[in-house]
Protein backbone atom coordinates (compact mmCIF):
# COMPACT_ATOMS: atom_id res chain seq x y z
CA UNK A 1 0.00 0.00 0.00
CA UNK A 2 1.17 3.61 -1.05
CA UNK A 3 1.72 6.12 1.50
CA UNK A 4 0.32 9.44 1.83
CA UNK A 5 3.08 10.99 0.93
CA UNK A 6 3.06 9.06 -2.35
CA UNK A 7 0.23 11.25 -3.25
CA UNK A 8 0.59 15.04 -2.53
CA UNK A 9 -1.93 16.71 -3.90
CA UNK A 10 -4.73 14.09 -1.80
CA UNK A 11 -1.94 15.24 1.91
CA UNK A 12 -2.74 18.77 0.75
CA UNK A 13 -6.38 18.29 0.11
CA UNK A 14 -6.55 16.44 3.68
CA UNK A 15 -4.54 19.45 5.39
CA UNK A 16 -6.99 21.90 3.97
CA UNK A 17 -9.88 19.70 4.43
CA UNK A 18 -9.15 19.88 7.82
CA UNK A 19 -8.49 23.76 8.56
CA UNK A 20 -4.29 23.42 8.25
CA UNK A 21 -4.05 26.22 5.48
CA UNK A 22 -0.72 27.91 6.50
CA UNK A 23 0.63 24.14 7.10
CA UNK A 24 -1.34 23.47 3.79
CA UNK A 25 0.67 26.19 1.49
CA UNK A 26 3.72 25.63 2.84
CA UNK A 27 3.70 21.92 2.19
CA UNK A 28 2.05 23.49 -1.28
CA UNK A 29 5.03 25.36 -2.05
CA UNK A 30 7.12 22.51 -1.75
CA UNK A 31 5.29 20.67 -4.85
CA UNK A 32 5.16 23.91 -6.81
CA UNK A 33 8.47 22.56 -8.84
CA UNK A 34 6.71 19.13 -9.77
CA UNK A 35 3.18 20.10 -10.04
CA UNK A 36 3.45 23.59 -11.11
CA UNK A 37 1.43 22.73 -14.74
CA UNK A 38 -1.31 20.58 -13.02
CA UNK A 39 -4.68 23.20 -13.28
CA UNK A 40 -5.80 20.31 -10.15
CA UNK A 41 -2.70 21.67 -8.05
CA UNK A 42 -2.96 25.26 -8.89
CA UNK A 43 -6.24 25.25 -8.23
CA UNK A 44 -6.49 23.67 -4.71
CA UNK A 45 -3.14 26.43 -3.96
CA UNK A 46 -5.35 29.17 -5.05
CA UNK A 47 -8.36 28.12 -3.11
CA UNK A 48 -6.15 27.71 -0.21
CA UNK A 49 -4.75 31.62 -0.41
CA UNK A 50 -8.88 32.76 -1.13
CA UNK A 51 -9.69 30.59 2.31
CA UNK A 52 -7.30 32.82 4.16
CA UNK A 53 -8.04 36.23 2.14
CA UNK A 54 -4.45 36.24 0.25
CA UNK A 55 -6.18 38.00 -2.99
CA UNK A 56 -2.81 38.36 -4.86
CA UNK A 57 -1.48 34.89 -4.32
CA UNK A 58 -4.65 33.23 -5.04
CA UNK A 59 -4.98 35.20 -8.34
CA UNK A 60 -2.01 34.17 -9.36
CA UNK A 61 -3.04 30.22 -9.02
CA UNK A 62 -6.58 30.34 -10.51
CA UNK A 63 -5.01 32.90 -13.78
CA UNK A 64 -1.84 29.86 -14.28
CA UNK A 65 -4.65 26.79 -13.68
CA UNK A 66 -6.90 28.85 -16.87
CA UNK A 67 -3.96 29.34 -18.97
CA UNK A 68 -3.49 25.39 -18.52
CA UNK A 69 -7.59 24.68 -18.46
CA UNK A 70 -9.63 27.99 -19.86
CA UNK A 71 -13.09 26.56 -19.05
CA UNK A 72 -11.98 25.45 -15.24
CA UNK A 73 -15.99 27.06 -13.87
CA UNK A 74 -14.48 26.41 -10.33
CA UNK A 75 -11.62 28.82 -11.09
CA UNK A 76 -13.47 30.84 -13.09
CA UNK A 77 -15.85 31.57 -10.89
CA UNK A 78 -13.55 31.92 -8.00
CA UNK A 79 -11.20 34.48 -9.78
CA UNK A 80 -14.26 36.27 -11.14
CA UNK A 81 -14.90 37.21 -7.30
CA UNK A 82 -11.94 38.35 -6.63
CA UNK A 83 -11.92 40.24 -9.72
CA UNK A 84 -14.82 41.85 -8.57
CA UNK A 85 -13.80 42.45 -4.83
CA UNK A 86 -11.01 44.68 -6.45
CA UNK A 87 -13.20 46.73 -8.68
CA UNK A 88 -11.87 44.71 -11.73
CA UNK A 89 -15.62 44.31 -13.27
CA UNK A 90 -14.50 44.11 -16.75
CA UNK A 91 -12.32 41.10 -15.77
CA UNK A 92 -14.47 39.75 -13.50
CA UNK A 93 -17.40 40.11 -15.93
CA UNK A 94 -15.39 38.44 -19.16
CA UNK A 95 -15.09 35.73 -16.56
CA UNK A 96 -18.99 35.65 -15.87
CA UNK A 97 -19.69 35.69 -19.69
CA UNK A 98 -17.05 32.96 -20.54
CA UNK A 99 -18.76 30.44 -17.81
CA UNK A 100 -22.40 31.37 -18.91
CA UNK A 101 -21.46 30.63 -22.64
CA UNK A 102 -19.83 26.92 -21.29
CA UNK A 103 -22.63 26.80 -18.90
CA UNK A 104 -25.73 28.92 -19.35
CA UNK A 105 -27.43 27.33 -16.26
CA UNK A 106 -24.42 28.75 -13.86
CA UNK A 107 -26.49 30.39 -11.15
CA UNK A 108 -23.59 31.98 -9.62
CA UNK A 109 -22.21 33.27 -12.46
CA UNK A 110 -25.51 34.83 -13.58
CA UNK A 111 -25.90 35.89 -10.19
CA UNK A 112 -21.70 37.49 -10.07
CA UNK A 113 -22.45 39.06 -13.62
CA UNK A 114 -25.85 40.37 -12.57
CA UNK A 115 -24.16 42.36 -9.20
CA UNK A 116 -21.41 43.76 -11.42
Amino acid sequence: MAGLFSYPKRRLRKMIASGDYAEAIEFGRSLERSHGRDPDYLFIMGSAHYVLGDAAESSRYFERALEINPYDADSMLLLARLYAHAGRKKEAGGLCRRMLDADPENAEAAELLGSL
